[in-house]
């Protein structure tokens, strides 16, 4: 039971964070400082608590409704995104995507995770059983990895039509894995085990026909971008089934809702990175360049995308 004190004591704060949202809706975020933005954040997550207690008191539906309202309006305020501008998207990778990254690497670090434990188990279930690699690569192209000859030269021949059918089917990939997080999470972790085993058997197919060379420097021009891509898309689902699964004391609905925002932010930076990706694959990785020169390249685009990664800085609140 929800005492009259505790009440008492609490509706200051629910009145002061309805002042900073009606003043925020007056005049826009700009106009708070930075203290008061940094207490919107801190009474927004104080009253989402209040509201988890008074849910459970039967006889308080009235101050559950008003804290439920005045939440929505809050999150709306925090959360809307400002009117677009080149400058605004240009600032929000230049600044804010690497503290996104940062703030969700963990997420990222596990879809990498099961990815590579895939990868292991195929390699170690060809290296057992050679007929395995056909159960999952198709007779097909085992015939031609066992004719020692690459499946990707007809690329070259349809060089911009192949680079949109890349894009969209990578792109098809990541927002499947961010949008399989609904399922608690399930659907992502198969897709990112099922791209894993795919490369260990590729991988290892590859090597026993002694085209590793072939394969991988086709590989590590555009895949220094596209796996990561796809491991972010893959740490954006997962950041979406641990909203739905671990809420704290949010309401379910609401901690979904912020970890689908945070997820989102985490899997637009993936974007841009297929993109260039697939121009790469289609018109860099097939071609007769030396595989020197094609690792060389992968160095150099994946140091830069650690040095993105790791930059940005926080945007002092004005």
């Amino acid at each position: 039971m929800i005492s009259t004190a505790w009440l008492r004591r609490r509706q200051p704060h629910w009145t002061r964070l309805e002042e900073l949202v009606d003043a925020s809706r007056r005049s826009g975020l700009r106009s708070l400082s930075r203290a008061e933005l940094q207490e919107l954040g801190l009474l927004y997550r104080q009253v989402a608590a209040d509201l988890a207690a008074i849910r459970e008191d039967p006889s308080s539906p009235h101050f559950a409704r008003y804290l439920n309202q005045l939440l929505a309006r809050a999150h709306n305020t925090i959360y809307s995104g400002q009117r677009g501008s080149p400058l605004a998207v240009f600032r929000f990778f230049l600044d804010t995507y690497p503290l996104v990254f940062r703030r969700n690497a963990w997420y990222a670090a596990a879809a990498l995770g099961v990815f590579l434990a895939a990868a292991v188990v195929g390699m170690t279930l060809t290296l057992r059983d050679p007929d395995f690699k056909v159960s999952i690569l198709g007779p097909q192209l085992v015939e031609t990895i066992e004719r020692r000859e690459m499946w990707t030269h007809s690329i070259l021949a349809v060089k911009p039509l192949a680079s949109s059918a890349i894009m969209t089917n990578n792109m098809s990939v990541a927002f499947m894995a961010f949008a399989m997080g609904i399922t608690a999470g399930l659907g992502t972790l198969y897709m990112m085990a099922l791209n894993g085993l795919m490369i260990g058997v590729i991988g290892t197919a590859c090597a026993a026909a002694g085209m590793s060379v072939a394969l991988w420097s086709f590989v590590a021009p555009h895949g220094v971008l596209e796996l990561p891509a796809i491991f972010l898309a893959g740490g954006a689902g997962l950041r979406v089934a641990h909203g739905l699964l671990f809420p704290g004391t949010l309401p379910r609905r609401e901690s979904l809702s912020r970890a689908g925002t945070e997820a989102v932010r985490l899997l637009i930076g993936a974007v841009p990175m297929l993109m260039v990706a697939g121009v790469i694959e289609a018109f860099v990785s097939p071609t007769g360049l030396a595989p020197s020169l094609k690792f060389t390249m992968a160095g150099a685009l994946a140091a830069l995308l650690a040095a993105y990664l790791l930059s940005g800085r926080e945007t002092p609140a004005r």
